[in-house]
């Protein structure tokens, strides 16, 4: 698992991290490690590893995966309003399973275990599936994020070549592809923008859903920009939108 824009990637280790984790991110993520202390100026991708966990870093942006920062979204009450948790619901299943096939950072898979979803999250990206992996290591050890965290696994992986291998079959198969129109909004977050140097426009969104569909999922959840055109071009049976996003439900005919 790795992309050209990890050659020369660095690992920059401070003095009071396990050198230990360090080999396993290197190893994972492919990055040359180096000692932060005596790292100069360097203007190329990079992650860090500290006493605050791992983060990528570059011209002064920094991206740290922090479930913490999502503690005031899980309070009952507005865990009950989100978009995402309402369109994930599966008539009659308590407790959906959800395959989560775009996981990113996991901010949306964190949302559904909340609400009581079993996530199986799937990352392609090596860098950004080692954030990930971090934040989930972080948050087990939190008292406030423990029992939601446990109900998430991370597979490093592509979801397409992966999703037929998940047993039992999800409820949901949940889908957030980044496409190229996504990446040149002036809403996304200036420290995202480091997120889009590892991740890919999504050009094979017809395989994609179709992947999703082939497990036979009770229903298919796409998040899109809201005015943003539909998956594939395929029309969902319902959706849910927001003023900044929309939730396609794909519900196909049952086997």
């Amino acid at each position: 698992m790795t992309n050209s824009l990890q050659d020369g990637l660095l690992l920059a280790v401070d003095g009071g991290a396990s050198f230990e984790y360090a080999e396993r991110v290197a190893a994972s993520t492919g990055a040359r490690m180096v000692a932060a202390d005596g790292l100069e100026v360097y203007d190329g991708l990079m992650l860090r590893l500290g006493a605050g966990g791992l983060s990528l870093e570059r011209g002064g942006m920094v991206l740290r995966g922090d479930f913490s920062d999502m503690l005031p979204r899980l309070r009952p009450a507005n865990l009950a309003r989100e978009l995402l948790v309402r369109a994930a619901k599966v008539k009659g299943v308590a407790a959906p399973v959800v395959a989560d096939a775009t996981a990113g950072l996991g901010q949306d898979s964190l949302l559904l275990a909340a609400a009581g979803c079993t996530v199986v999250m799937y990352e392609s990206d090596a860098v950004i599936a080692a954030l990930l992996r971090d934040a989930l290591e972080r948050a087990a050890g939190d008292g406030r994020l423990a029992s939601i965290v446990a109900r998430m696994t991370l597979v490093e992986g592509d979801s397409i070549s992966a999703l037929p291998h998940l047993a039992p079959a999800p409820d949901v198969v949940y889908l957030d592809p980044m496409f190229p129109e996504r990446t040149k909004s002036a809403a996304v977050k200036k420290k995202f923008q480091l997120l889009h140097h590892l991740e890919r426009p999504c050009s094979n969104q017809e395989e994609l859903l179709r992947a999703a569909l082939a497990v036979h999922p009770r229903k298919v959840v796409v998040k899109r920009p809201v005015k943003g055109p539909y998956l594939a071009d395929v029309k969902p049976s319902g959706s849910l939108s927001g003023k900044a996003v929309r939730y396609d439900c794909i519900v196909p005919p049952r086997p």
